[in-house]
């Protein structure tokens, strides 16, 4: 998702003409602080639990606020983020290569968990198919402010390459399980859910070359910046953890391959495919992000546990506090 002019950066080419290899320092990248990174995130999330909870705003002021989020502010967020850049799928082949792959492994590690030895039997069908999104959804506006601060304004073309080809595969892979678990037909799942619409739209727009004209474009950040922090007290107003006492299996797997499985996939595919230095530091914090706070109104939107999957949200927004120094700090060492 990045124009031609771009593409001397993503092919990642030094100062002196020679190509950049995996296993040149790292030092290009500006450190992070993590915790004020997540914090703002955690906050909405406390927030709209407090705010439903002790206040009059209780559970159907905030299942208006889900539906205004799911069938209009993400949706938006979603084409917006998609046509923000032109795409240019070969400027970075093998970030989009690896970007998919990433992808495919924890949605495959995802729909796996059920079946694994020691888990067969343990796992209630329904709380997996509706939570299974958990393991390899990402939140977008912590990836897009990580990247930055990661690589500047490469790391925000690098990103915005991610977005583009993943947020399609992770909808489809986050729709299919609550679909084939429901009877409710994929193929019309996929054609009514809202978060695909937008993407298909997206794409089709970026392929045809619409971009968002410059006096609309601050009203469409508006709405979908707005997205944002309503779905992640949404998500807050409607935890409950005693939940994910109830599924401490299905917790821990999903969990775990989403912040520790992806982020060594992660480091195989980077040596795999020698991405430069700042493809390889964007894939791994890709990788290791917290969850998305839709996966909680998908969830409850489309008839499943919203309350579980919220728990999952919050508990992935604070493993993030591990998971990102471990992915950028331990396993970037590796490559460096």
């Amino acid at each position: 998702m990045v124009s031609a002019k771009h593409e001397g950066h993503l092919a990642g080419p030094c100062s002196q003409g020679k190509p950049r290899s995996v296993h040149q320092p790292w030092a290009i990248l500006a450190p992070v602080n993590f915790l004020q990174l997540l914090l703002p995130d955690f906050a909405l999330i406390l927030l709209g639990y407090l705010v439903c909870r002790y206040t009059a705003l209780g559970r159907p002021v905030w299942e208006q606020v889900e539906s205004l989020v799911y069938f209009f502010l993400f949706p938006v967020l979603l084409f917006q983020s998609i046509v923000r850049s032109p795409l240019d799928l070969g400027a970075a082949s093998s970030l989009i290569a690896a970007g998919l792959l990433l992808g495919i492994a924890g949605i495959a590690l995802a729909y796996a968990v059920p079946h694994l030895p020691g888990l067969r039997g343990r796992i209630d069908a329904r709380e997996h198919a509706g939570a299974a999104q958990v393991a390899f959804r990402f939140n977008s506006y912590i990836a897009l402010a990580l990247s930055e601060r990661l690589a500047g304004p490469e790391g925000l073309l690098l990103i915005a390459v991610l977005i583009g080809v993943c947020v399609p595969l992770f909808n489809v892979g986050a729709v299919w399980p609550m679909a084939r678990h429901s009877n409710t037909g994929f193929v019309r799942a996929l054609v009514r859910n809202p978060l695909i619409i937008a993407t298909a739209l997206g794409l089709a727009a970026n392929f045809a070359g619409f971009r968002i004209p410059p006096w609309l474009e601050t009203t469409v950040s508006r709405v979908g910046g707005a997205s944002l922090p309503l779905g992640l007290m949404a998500a807050g107003a409607g935890m409950q953890l005693a939940h994910l006492a109830q599924q401490k299996a299905l917790t821990v797997s999903l969990l775990t391959i989403r912040h520790l499985l992806l982020p060594l996939v992660a480091l195989g595919l980077a040596w795999a495919l020698r991405l430069p230095p700042a493809q390889a530091a964007v894939l791994l914090a890709f990788s290791a992000l917290p969850t998305a706070s839709s996966c909680y109104v998908l969830a409850a939107r489309m008839g499943y546990n919203g309350p579980y999957v919220a728990g999952l949200v919050t508990l992935s927004t604070l493993l993030g506090l591990a998971s990102l120094p471990f992915a950028l700090g331990v396993l970037r060492a590796v490559l460096g």
